[in-house]
């Protein structure tokens, strides 16, 4: 199965006051002791808190009440991490996961055989054999992240969510915050660079440059109006706003860098100046300090790109910012040293990138609106969690996670024993759908119980009206 691919989706960036985790991220080797509660002959119990959990758009943690009937607490978070961390057992690993990880000696044998056959070409090698080394490495190293995701428990998901939105970050809040007050200086900055030089192409740089602040603005206000929703209204809630603002804005941009090719062709069949245009040198500096800025954002979250996802998101629009204000600035320097249809036609060059990247977007936020499927980790984590869940539940008859907005909707179909009380079906089912919500992004999940797997599915994709 494939990841769809909704990195570009702006209601998963983060914001000043309410950042965002988009996906779960991968567990590192400081988890290795971590487990997943199983024992065969008792039942997993989770207890929720009032304050756990985060989501893409609006916090989602569960309130008080929602914990699963008939069922004892559970020693507290705190409680759980003042104790020493078990090894993996039988119990603790009933599909013996743990057997498949790859020892660190072995790794390290594998990466010195990699280094050993470099050909003396630095981090470029020709040689094949080195090439296929590498790969080897890299796969294992995926896949022991993989199982100690999987065995990773809900309450280290949770924790380790909040912990990668910023809770305990110095660094993340730095570059997100970073990034936003940035982005308001030079959307003024840009703005003034080009009303003073009505230069087409730097035009088409503020444009893209006010969007920035407008989005955090709109992700904002998206926030405020969830949290105000009215359940008789709105009984699903209105996360989804967010996704239906943020398609609005992308339609605005493609809509302002169409007008700017059409003015950038209206300059092209009038023009009657002389060979160049007028050189505005405060608009020239303007647009340089917004570019020196951005490369100092884009240098400093490089550095975090890898241990946070959002601010990957954020490095990536500081690289595409840095392309269109240097692209920028020397077209419209060289239509005023130059020639003076360099101006206009660097205009339209930049507005038809703009277009594709912001159509790139807006496909992104059109797939969480109508609902696309989680990505492939996300869907074996919901799985395996389903199956270890209980003793009683004998099997998995399908799990399914798709996009409503910004968050998930999980739906599972589990299996029982028919001679089994109403009661103990009734608080494993619940019990699962609570630790399901738990998880980060996840907004509801539907557990569904059966006694059987050789009935057609109850749902179909296509209905007959």
């Amino acid at each position: 199965m494939s990841e769809p691919d909704v990195h570009r989706a702006i209601s998963l960036k983060p914001t000043p006051w309410n950042p965002r985790s988009p996906s779960p991220r991968p567990a590192t080797a400081s988890h290795e002791a971590t487990h997943h509660h199983h024992h065969p002959s008792t039942q997993t119990h989770t207890s929720i808190g009032k304050n756990d959990g985060t989501s893409t758009a609006v916090d989602t943690s569960l309130p008080s009440d929602s914990v699963a009937r008939n069922v004892p607490a559970r020693a507290s978070e705190s409680d759980v991490e003042s104790q020493s961390l078990p090894q993996y057992t039988p119990e603790n690993d009933p599909y013996r996961l743990a057997t498949s990880l790859k020892p660190s000696s072995e790794m390290a044998k594998i990466r010195a055989n990699t280094s050993r056959k470099r050909d003396g070409f630095g981090p470029l090698t020709l040689n094949k054999k080195a090439g296929q080394a590498r790969k080897l490495e890299k796969f294992y190293e995926e896949q022991n992240e993989n199982i100690e995701r999987l065995l990773k428990p809900v309450d280290d998901h949770r924790r380790d969510a909040k912990e990668e939105a910023g809770a305990n970050h110095l660094k993340f809040k730095i570059a997100v915050m970073g990034s936003f007050a940035a982005n308001i200086i030079l959307a003024v900055l840009q703005l003034y660079a080009a009303a003073s030089s009505q230069s087409l192409s730097l035009f088409t740089t503020m444009a893209d440059s006010l969007f920035d602040p407008l989005s955090n603005l709109a992700l904002i206000m998206s926030h405020r109006a969830v949290q105000r929703v009215d359940s008789r209204k709105f009984p699903s809630g209105k996360a989804r706003i967010e996704t239906a603002g943020n398609i609005f804005f992308c339609f605005l941009m493609i809509c302002v860098s169409a007008i700017i090719i059409v003015e950038s062709i209206r300059n092209f069949a009038t023009h009657k100046g002389g060979d160049t245009n007028d050189f505005y040198l405060p608009s020239v500096l303007a647009v340089c300090v917004a570019f020196f800025t951005k490369f100092c954002l884009f240098l400093y979250c490089w550095a975090l790109r890898n241990k946070y996802s959002q601010v990957r998101i954020l490095w990536e629009d500081h690289r595409n910012d840095l392309f269109i204000n240097g692209f920028g600035v020397l077209t419209s320097v060289g239509g005023s040293k130059l020639k003076w249809w360099i101006d206009p036609m660097g205009a339209m060059i930049l507005s038809v990138l703009i277009i594709f990247l912001w159509s790139r977007t807006s496909i992104s936020e059109f797939k969480l609106l109508i609902g696309i499927t989680a990505d492939t980790p996300t869907l074996q984590l919901i799985t395996y969690i389903s199956m270890t869940h209980s003793p009683h539940i004998r099997q998995i008859d399908t799990v399914r996670a798709y996009h409503s907005g910004p968050r998930l909707i999980v739906e599972v179909d589990i299996v029982m024993d028919p001679d089994d009380t109403l009661r103990n079906t009734h608080d494993v089912a619940e019990e699962l759908q609570i630790k399901l919500e738990s998880l980060p992004d996840v907004e509801r999940a539907y557990v569904h119980v059966d006694y059987e797997t050789d009935h057609a599915p109850e749902h179909f994709l296509k209905k007959e009206l």
